[in-house]
């Protein structure tokens, strides 16, 4: 027999102020979201490379990569993946600008992290992110096979 297990949505989240970054990462974890936490836009690509993500949230400045190239650098390996910027800059140009390189929402700080989750949660109804069945895992006995990776591993 076999027991679908549900998939955690996966956060990546870039934000150079350490703080913000730890409570955030935090209460993520805590509300049910994988996430992992990147100091500069640069680590953050890097980490983006090298696992599958289902959303962005990227702080517009940041050391080594500001959040925009990062988006624009992101969009060209997933043009599908929301991403949300989380910002100080909050003129109505940086607002366009943000949009027009692809995001799908734009919070400025200070923000309410309830009405964070609240957007994200949209926004992942909106694009697919929670519900889809082509995200499930399987537990297949002591295998875990993740028909979103098509991949087979021991448990």
């Amino acid at each position: 027999m076999f027991r679908i297990m549900e998939k955690k949505i996966k956060v990546i989240l870039a934000e150079d102020d350490e703080n913000l970054g730890l409570l955030l990462r935090e209460y993520l974890i805590a509300k049910g979201y994988d996430t992992d936490l990147f100091p500069d836009g640069e680590a953050a690509y890097k980490g983006f490379q090298k696992s599958q993500y289902d959303l962005c949230i990227f702080d517009v400045m940041m050391p080594k990569k500001d959040g925009f190239t990062l988006a624009k650098d992101v969009r060209m390996l997933n043009s599908d993946i929301p991403i949300v910027f989380l910002t100080a800059k909050s003129m109505k140009d940086d607002v366009i600008e943000g949009f027009k390189i692809g995001a799908d929402d734009y919070m400025t700080k200070p923000f309410s992290m309830e009405e964070l989750l609240f957007r994200l949660e949209a926004i992942l109804r909106r694009s697919g992110g929670e519900g889809d069945t082509s995200q499930t895992v399987f537990k297949l006995g002591r295998f875990i096979f993740d028909d979103r990776k098509q991949t087979l591993s021991d448990a």
